[in-house]
């Protein structure tokens, strides 16, 4: 009887810290203990890992084991230590002599069925990446060997059977590294811009978001078009590169969501019912997940019905629309997600819809407005770049050809990313204060509406700097190398709701 020491990983949000599975067979009465802040499932792992060992030829100590996940304090849950357990165990109990694998220089992980196969895990990808990191191996079942193998500097072993396992530790039996290219980038079939009639002035709010990755908020009557637009903002928007993909595949890996190999690059678009919870929104849960605003990281984010959200729920948006990341705290525990996404809400101008309407129909008190438009707080309409009216369609526009595809409008657009890129390393909604006052300095004209425009709407900081954004959007747009007076005033009056405050 002996001692035998095995690394694998756990989950703490998007990060995998390291584990050592330290296993000590001792003389005594038979016991089995897991110690190490381990949650139920791990605990359950000692029926696995017992029925896995004696259904594939290898004999159950009979000693006193105990098996410790370290470091002590951070808590261990899922399956992914039955595999490294049994590793441990066949080795401290001299089942497995001559290792000839370096073991402090390979991870292990993978849940056990009761016969010995592998199956799969969660998490595999931030696991894989942070063992690259440390420039170790990882062994893992055959199902999440794909997954992992997205990781360049990664040596992946991939096994169907623990069995497969042991034999490859003992150099007795040979496992092939796993290869995966990277999956090409396949444009996905989405609806088509040129689908939608007239509205000129909603699809030029439409690119000037899709160009800077401004937040949008539609306003209009039912039936006029404000899901269909904000629906086809994914056919107009560039795809991700590969560190922007391998971070949502990292998220989705967390969530337990599949890898598609058609959706490498693609945007994510989520698009929650307004019965959503909080925790589904931001993410939670006992045991800390993503949520929707997680799974829409370097994406977009659709609310339709805006004012039908719950109060609190659209509440929890606000810091993540500023910090680009959520923090989930519980008593023992703290894991951060990313959350840089796009936020596309639409809404009607009062309960009814019918506001303003060409149609006179609104029958809406002034104080039912008021109550209605009261669900969207000041602070989170504060921190959209662009509150846009969509006005009724006349029977004309309606019988009239189609405008312009979204192939044509997506050129565009990847033409003014690049050139923010190029300016500043990334998209002008992400500019903070400093790079504001550096790349987002009028002329003399436009300081001179912009200071009229703040005074007479009350702009606040926040409101300030996002209309210079917008602003630096549109003349980037037009080729211009500074904000001119158009520009302001057009970006000015993208902000509907400020004007009629």
């Amino acid at each position: 009887m002996g001692i035998a020491t095995v690394l694998s990983r756990a989950q703490r949000g998007i990060d995998a810290p390291q584990v050592r599975v330290e296993v000590d067979i001792g003389a005594g009465l038979p016991a089995f203990n897991i110690v190490g802040l381990p949650e139920a499932v791990v605990k359950e792992s000692k029926d696995r890992v017992r029925s896995a060992l004696c259904n594939s030829d290898f004999k159950f100590p009979c000693g006193r084991i105990i098996v410790n996940l370290a470091p002590a304090d951070l808590p261990k849950e899922g399956g992914r230590f039955d595999l490294p357990i049994a590793v441990g165990i066949l080795i401290a109990s001299a089942q497995l002599t001559d290792v000839r694998c370096e073991l402090n220089e390979c991870e292990i992980y993978g849940e056990l069925s009761l016969s010995g196969e592998l199956r799969s895990m969660k998490a595999v990808l931030p696991a894989a990446l942070a063992a690259a990191t440390a420039g170790h191996s990882v062994i893992l079942p055959h199902i999440n060997a794909s997954e992992a193998a997205l990781v360049k500097d990664c040596e992946v072993i991939a096994a169907r059977h623990i069995v497969e396992v042991c034999a490859y530790i003992a150099g007795t039996g040979r496992l092939e590294r796993f290869r995966a290219n990277v999956p090409s980038f396949t444009p996905a079939v989405t609806p088509d811009l040129c689908d939608v009639r007239g509205q000129p002035h909603a699809r030029r709010a439409l690119e000037i978001a899709a160009a800077g990755q401004h937040s949008l908020l539609l306003i209009g009557s039912p039936g006029v078009g404000k899901s269909m637009l904000a629906r086809r903002l994914s056919g107009i928007v560039p795809p991700m590169n590969d560190a922007e993909a391998m971070e949502v595949a990292a998220v989705r890996s967390i969530a337990g969501r599949p890898l598609k190999p058609s959706e490498w690059r693609a945007r994510p678009f989520r698009s929650p019912h307004h019965s959503v919870s909080a925790a589904a929104l931001v993410g939670g849960g006992v045991y800390p997940r993503p949520g929707e605003i997680s799974l829409a990281h370097n994406g977009m984010l659709f609310l339709d019905e805006l004012p039908e959200f719950e109060r609190h729920v659209l509440e929890v948006l606000r810091e993540p629309l500023e910090v680009g990341a959520i923090t989930i705290s519980r008593a023992a525990r703290q894991s951060e997600f990313p959350a840089r996404f796009q936020l596309i809400a639409a809404m009607n101008p009062c309960p009814c819809g019918y506001l303003g309407d060409t149609n006179g129909n609104c029958q809406c008190t002034a104080d039912q407005v008021r109550r209605y438009r009261s669900r969207i707080s000041g602070p989170l309409l504060d921190r959209l770049d662009l509150h846009v009216y969509v006005p009724r369609l006349e029977f004309k526009s309606l019988r009239t050809g189609s405008g312009e595809a979204s192939k044509e409008v997506a050129a565009r657009v990847m033409r003014t990313r690049e050139l923010q890129v190029r300016r500043q390393g990334g998209c002008n909604a992400d500019l903070d204060n400093a790079a504001v006052e550096r790349h987002c300095t009028p002329n003399a004209d436009g300081l001179s509406i912009l200071e009229r425009a703040t005074q007479r709407l009350g702009l606040s900081a926040r409101g300030y700097h996002r209309v210079l954004k917008v602003a630096r959007t549109i003349a980037d747009m037009a080729g211009r190398p500074r904000i001119e007076f158009e520009h302001l005033t057009e970006a000015l009056a993208l902000r509907s709701l400020d004007r009629r405050q």
